[in-house]
């Protein structure tokens, strides 16, 4: 589970409708790189429309039914950009997008952004599109385009709305152009480049819980080699994938379409993405959808740790259930299935076990294939299954989850979804960690939180404190005062991103309406609870948001 933060991979289970999050780094916090156009007041004041309330302010409905504080405390404000675009971006907003036939009867176009938004004349790169377009089925009026972002950060957006959009309501999707964007740094557009497959292979093998200096060494070895591979490969971009700057790409792509607002549904870091985006351009939100919410307003160490709980809460879970299956192989209670769990981990961690050919599991990568499966209860079975062959000596099964987790394909290599996670997570926040020695201080907190995962996930957070960039960004809140109607979508026992989190950010948000589904995994829109879809599917169809408080259960 080596990676910088919120976010795992869309992993092979693009039906899981989400990227995943995994905070190993970085949580997400952002601002621009340049002082010229921060969105982040240097003294916590805002300025313009966020100023009204103070400092994460909830008013009116945006105050979310049973929500924690809106907001961590010292987080600073993100303050609206200017409505009218600059000057000297306004080339890039004339741009013409030449739409052309693509995969599976979508459309495919490509555009340009400046790599420096406060320096334009630095360059430009590239961005990748794809849309479906509406179908106009039954006569419905096309409502415009819809925005759909599956997380990471580094998951593809194309690759994602290309794999889903088939899914979607029938009447969504004769409604809207359903558009992915990869976002700079990512996929199809011009992406971060770090490690080759074999060299990606030993990273994620590298041992997460050192007991001794000579594993502490291995360790900072690693998180050195893959943060050098990323600057050698990737160049002047490292320093531009905020999440800054992928929401205010997605404005340019906004105008493109010919949308006065920006309709979008995103989920896991998507929401991250989302509220940035309602948070630099208010008045442009259209209809909006954050499932699976981060909040904005943790530093990287608290988002860290409580991302740590959320993954023992999955655990309590899964075993749970496990405890009714004739093939649980974990014991007969809770108790013997946590003791079970980290005498395995233990013992890979003296001596791997064989997976298929030459490779063998390790400690990290079993540690990984058993985060990989908190996801989804759909594959619980699959880990059943997976222990049980660990059991009698097999770590194929774990080691293929863990190679889902991280995309390995086949063939060894590797999409770019974990060195653009890296990339965007070390930029958005400072560190978590800045030494070995501040971590071996917060494990005790760490596995207070979580007493299976804790430890691993505290040692992964050390990964940013090596990174060549320094972050730009910094803990904030969103209220986007004047937005439309947000709706921030929570499951309670969510693993990658904890309820709270949901919680907190429909708090934070002025328009915030906070939709509660009561049940396991990784997000819920499109995941088959008809609560959610129905409340989510109207608030898209018809603009009118779900009452405040709506909860929902299997």
């Amino acid at each position: 589970m080596r990676s910088a933060q919120p976010a795992a991979p869309l992993r092979r289970a693009l039906a899981l409708a989400a990227a995943g999050l995994l905070l190993a780094g970085c949580a997400g916090g952002h601002r621009s790189a340049s002082a010229g156009h921060s969105p982040l007041s240097s003294d916590g004041s805002a300025s313009g429309p966020a100023a009204a309330s103070g400092p994460g302010a909830a008013s009116g409905s945006g105050a979310a039914s049973g929500s924690v504080a809106a907001g961590a405390a010292g987080a600073t404000p993100l303050r609206p950009l200017p409505t009218a675009v600059p000057a000297a971006l306004g080339s890039y907003y004339a741009q013409h997008l030449d739409w052309q036939p693509c995969d599976n009867g979508f459309e495919c176009a490509s555009f340009k952004v400046p790599l420096d938004y406060d320096h334009p004349a630095a360059g430009d790169l590239t961005l990748a599109a794809a849309r479906r377009p509406a179908d106009g089925a039954g006569g419905a009026p096309r409502l415009g385009s819809l925005l759909l972002n599956p997380g990471g950060p580094g998951g593809s957006a194309v690759e994602y709305t290309e794999s889903v959009a088939g899914s979607y309501q029938p009447a969504v999707r004769a409604a809207y152009d359903l558009v992915g964007l990869d976002p700079r740094g990512v996929g199809r557009s011009t992406p971060v480049s770090c490690l080759s497959g074999d060299r990606m292979d030993a990273y994620t093998a590298v041992d997460t819980t050192p007991e001794n200096q000579a594993g502490i060494d291995r360790l900072v070895a690693a998180d050195q080699e893959f943060a050098a591979g990323c600057q050698q490969h990737t160049g002047a971009l490292l320093g531009h994938v905020s999440t800054v700057e992928a929401a205010r790409d997605m404005d340019v792509l906004r105008a493109l379409l010919g949308d006065a607002r920006l309709n979008y549904v995103g989920k896991s870091y998507g929401t991250m993405l989302g509220a940035t985006y309602a948070g630099l351009f208010p008045t442009r939100v259209g209809r909006m959808v954050l499932d699976g919410a981060m909040d904005p307003s943790l530093d990287s160490l608290t988002g860290n740790r409580t991302q740590a709980g959320g993954f023992e809460t999955a655990w309590n879970s899964f075993v749970q259930d496990c405890d009714t299956r004739s093939d649980c192989p974990l014991g007969q209670n809770p108790q013997q299935a946590g003791q079970q769990l980290d005498a395995l981990f233990s013992g890979l961690d003296a001596k791997p076990l064989p997976g298929p050919g030459p490779r063998q599991l390790t400690e990290a990568q079993a540690v990984t294939g058993v985060i990989e499966a908190m996801y989804a209860p759909f594959l619980w079975p699959e880990l059943r299954s997976a222990f049980a062959a660990a059991k009698s000596g097999d770590g194929g099964g774990l080691l293929t989850l863990s190679d889902s987790y991280y995309e390995r394909a086949a063939d060894g290599s590797y999409p770019n979804l974990m060195f653009a996670n890296m990339a965007v997570n070390c930029l958005d926040l400072p560190p978590a960690f800045t030494s070995p020695a501040d971590v071996q201080r917060a494990v005790p907190d760490f596995e207070q939180a979580s007493p299976h995962f804790g430890r691993d996930m505290a040692w992964m957070a050390l990964s940013c404190a090596y990174w060549p960039i320094r972050a730009t960004g910094a803990p904030h809140t969103v209220r986007a005062a004047g937005a439309a109607p947000i709706v921030v979508v929570g499951t309670t026992r969510d693993p990658a991103t904890p309820y709270a989190w949901a919680q907190s950010l429909a708090g934070q948000l002025e328009s915030g309406r906070l939709v509660t589904y009561d049940g396991d995994g990784h997000t819920a829109y499109g995941r088959g609870n008809d609560c959610v879809d129905s409340a989510v599917n109207h608030y898209l169809l018809e603009g009118q948001a779900p009452a405040q408080g709506l909860r929902c259960s299997k």
